[in-house]
């Protein structure tokens, strides 16, 4: 079965993987936030196993979604949308899609150099470099930083726009990417 994409509203399998990676990212930031500081000598502890579940999860899922969307466009812009809303939406959404992918990347990153055990719900995955490997200390301060500031004032100002399309100029934004449209 072939699913095209409609004229007014994204396909099914967009709508599913992006609903699915905002339900990881809740997860996700609910692990970060209730796990332990990773110090110098931290152990991994179950929620800190998760976060990093989590996080490679989100990796993979990012990756398909990312190849849905280069195979498969989204939909026209609502008609009458200001240019300037429809260049921000498109730098927006492709912030948050290198964001999916970098974040989780420099978290693996800043794990194997910790010499922390890098497993996806009991699965070992590979150390992505040298534990200790000099000049990679600085990647567990950018992970942070990407995804308690950048990640969540991007996704605030997604949410924020899709609410003023919905109740404020009252179009299909918000409405085409619902389930079951």
């Amino acid at each position: 079965m072939s699913e095209r994409r409609g004229t007014t509203g994204y396909t099914s399998i967009a709508k599913f993987l992006h609903w699915l990676i905002l339900l990881l990212l809740i997860i996700q930031f609910i692990t970060a936030w209730t796990m332990p500081h990773i110090g110098r000598n931290t152990p991994v502890s179950t929620l800190i196993s998760l976060h990093f579940s989590f996080g490679v999860v989100i990796l993979a899922i990012a990756v398909l979604r990312l190849l849905w969307r280069v195979t498969h466009p989204e939909p026209a812009p609502e008609p009458g949308m200001p240019q300037w809303q429809v260049a921000g939406a498109k730098l927006t959404h492709w912030l948050l899609y290198g964001l999916l992918l970098v974040i989780p990347i420099l978290g693996w990153i800043n794990a194997s150099w910790r010499g922390m055990p890098i497993v996806m719900f009991g699965l070992p995955l590979p150390q992505l470099i040298a534990t200790r490997a000099p000049g990679w200390q600085w990647t567990g301060d950018i992970h942070s930083f990407l995804a308690n500031y950048v990640m969540l004032t991007l996704v605030g100002l997604h949410v924020a726009a899709a609410l003023y399309h919905e109740l404020i100029v009252r179009d299909d934004v918000l409405r085409r990417m619902l389930p079951g449209r």
